[in-house]
């Protein structure tokens, strides 16, 4: 019994022993000016991570992810461990005491989350700012000290061993085409972290990020002869807004390189041990910076005239639910269109429906996938439709036309036409009211008075002026229908002005979804509805095409509307504002309150 018991303690406790957590390595205390690095560690391999909001601290790089993976061998027995890291490097910004919140991730599909802890940033004194010169004084003194007889260690490493650089998957490609920007680290020395300082300008694209939540992509390559570890820091898909053209601007990273610290030479008896492999790892900070990427952004050949802006390759499906419904029932009309490439720019579909059915807007949802290959899926819409009349209507053929870039053609699917049969249904309650065929006997039906004496009336004396009057207004009467009917048939076949009634209910829509998330988090996405809100509402107002819509197209056309100057300069800024933010993430939440009522402000003005 006392055996068991103790196996039973051994078991426990190394179960805790290998017990899933995520542990803390901050400084308790900073001075102003310092930079310095917060890591979350997780003992085994993590995902989805998530991290707090570093309030009162500059954020520099960050979060960099790391792993390391053990294995060791104890009497035949194998185990194996693993170790997430993901590191911020950090500047202060002023005094104060600070609160870090906490971060979370997912392991073995359990959700960690770390303990909040707070960071002391104090003011440095005279004293300790003259100690800190002193030492930095006395490094370099070292460093150059030609009794080391040893270089320092960042000149260990060149462009020849650690390097960075751009590759696209094509660089002529038309335009609304997705491509696929891949940016790389090249080393020959073991690096500790990655980081990205700046991310390159996007002007005249549309870019989705494809490495949000994914870890680093490693493996090896031979170039130039020389064999390479190469990291993927970050992949992308593009999809150029206009053509000509284009540059890319370079990626700014910062990584921490492991070099050798040799050992200084003393005189000593010691230096007999000055061999390398008792030198010690030392981290060195070493910056990168790819090289600028020009595009050649071909223009699209003349297009159909129901081109939807789709360029890639699509496939549609979709319908009626039903080919029978009573009046005044609701039935639902479906699209599909699945596929790769620019489906979050394409036209939202307008199909033909009878003038007697009411349709209600229609509901947008997406299934979109964002791997290696870049942007796929689908996006449906569904219109909800009320035939008001009994009969037999008929829907008409649907055409979706889009731009294969590999044909280099238009290709057109077309849904078949769709009859549907409208019986006649239940009455509306404005018509009648049960309650009013309920009456009391006594009170339906009167006596039949007694017939009196009769006397001849003439024509003239029950059609007084009332009834010439309303029998002159039949024909005025007539008239107006006829006329309102054809202003709303000319309303209906007006797509820019349908359009133009629906930028801002769409917008404001936008809008309502983006205020959802102007709390902590969810920057990226925030970003994503107020850029799609704001575009989508200048692209209806002054009808302009999705794939033709860039900031030069938006300025010739509110000058060619005759904007007031300070208005158009107004709606400018906030369109650079907005994507400044969109693509340089680490922003304040105030921040977002801001670009949010700047853009409600103007959505309002449009």
């Amino acid at each position: 019994m006392k055996k068991t018991s103790i196996l039973i303690t051994l078991l426990l406790l190394s179960v805790l022993a290998l017990a899933q957590e995520m542990t803390v390595q901050a400084p308790k205390q900073v001075y102003v000016g310092d930079h310095f690095t917060v890591r979350f560690i997780v003992n085994a391999k993590a995902s989805d991570f998530r991290g707090p909001d570093f309030a009162g601290f500059k954020v520099h790089s960050g979060p960099a992810q790391s792993s390391q993976n053990s294995v060791s061998i104890v009497n035949g027995q194998m185990s194996q461990s693993s170790t997430t890291t993901f590191s911020y490097s950090l500047y202060a910004t002023g005094e104060g005491n600070f609160f870090v919140g906490t971060a979370s991730c997912n392991a073995g599909g359990k959700k960690l989350e770390s303990k909040s802890f707070s960071i002391k940033v104090e003011k440095m004194s005279q004293a300790q700012q003259q100690q800190r010169q002193q030492q930095q004084q006395q490094q370099q003194r070292q460093a150059y000290d030609p009794w080391t007889q040893q270089p320092q260690p960042a000149s260990q490493i060149d462009d020849t061993k650690l390097f960075a650089r751009t590759s696209i998957s094509n660089p002529s490609p038309y335009q609304g085409e997705q491509i696929i920007i891949t940016y790389k680290v090249y080393t020959q020395v073991p690096l500790r972290e990655v980081g990205i300082d700046k991310l390159p300008g996007n002007k005249g694209f549309w870019a989705e990020d494809l490495s949000a939540g994914k870890q680093i992509k490693q493996y090896e390559e031979t170039l130039d002869g020389q064999r390479y570890q190469v990291a993927e820091i970050r992949k992308g898909a593009l999809f150029a807004q206009e053509s000509g053209r284009l540059t890319i601007a370079p990626l700014d990273l910062n990584v921490l390189a492991m070099v050798q610290a040799p050992r200084r030479r003393t005189g000593s008896i010691w230096d007999l041990f000055d061999d390398p492999f008792f030198n010690m790892a030392q981290a060195v900070e070493y910056p990168l910076h790819t090289r600028p990427v020009t595009v050649n952004v071909k223009r699209l050949p003349p297009s159909p005239t129901d081109f939807s802006g789709a360029v890639g390759s699509f496939n549609i499906k979709g319908g009626l639910n039903t080919d029978r419904v009573k009046s005044n029932e609701a039935l639902s009309y479906r699209l599909t269109v699945s596929g790769s490439g620019n489906l979050m720019l394409i036209t939202p579909p307008t199909p033909d429906f009878p003038s007697t059915f009411e349709v209600y807007d229609p509901q947008m949802e997406d299934n979109l996938k964002k791997g290696d290959n870049g942007v796929s899926g689908s996006r449906t819409y569904e219109w909800v439709l009320i035939p008001r009349s009994q009969g037999k209507y008929k829907i008409p053929a649907y055409k979706f036309i889009y731009f294969d870039p590999s044909t280099q053609q238009y290709v057109t699917h077309t849904i078949e036409a769709q009859e549907v049969q409208v019986d006649k249904g239940a009455a509306t309650a404005s018509s009648f009211s049960h309650k009013d065929d309920v009456r009391l006997l006594n009170q339906d039906i009167n006596y039949i008075h007694p017939v009196g004496a009769l006397a001849p009336i003439r024509t003239e004396d029950h059609a007084g002026t009332t009834y010439w009057v309303l029998l002159a207004l039949i024909p005025l009467l007539a008239v107006c229908v006829v006329v309102w009917g054809k202003k709303r048939q000319a309303a209906r076949q007006d797509i820019a002005g349908l359009r133009l009634k629906r930028a801002t209910r769409m917008a404001r829509r936008r809008l309502k979804k983006a205020s959802a998330y102007l709390g902590p988090g969810d920057t990226s996405r925030f970003y994503e509805e107020i850029y799609k809100a704001i575009w989508g509402c200048l692209a209806d107002k002054y009808n302009i095409e999705l794939s033709q819509l860039n900031r030069d197209t938006v300025s010739a056309c509110l000058e060619e509307k005759s904007v007031h100057e300070t208005v158009r300069e107004r709606i400018m800024k906030v369109l650079q504002d907005v994507d400044l933010a969109r693509f340089a993430p680490g922003d304040a939440e105030a921040q977002k309150q801001s670009i949010y009522t700047e853009a409600l402000m103007m959505i309002a003005e449009l």
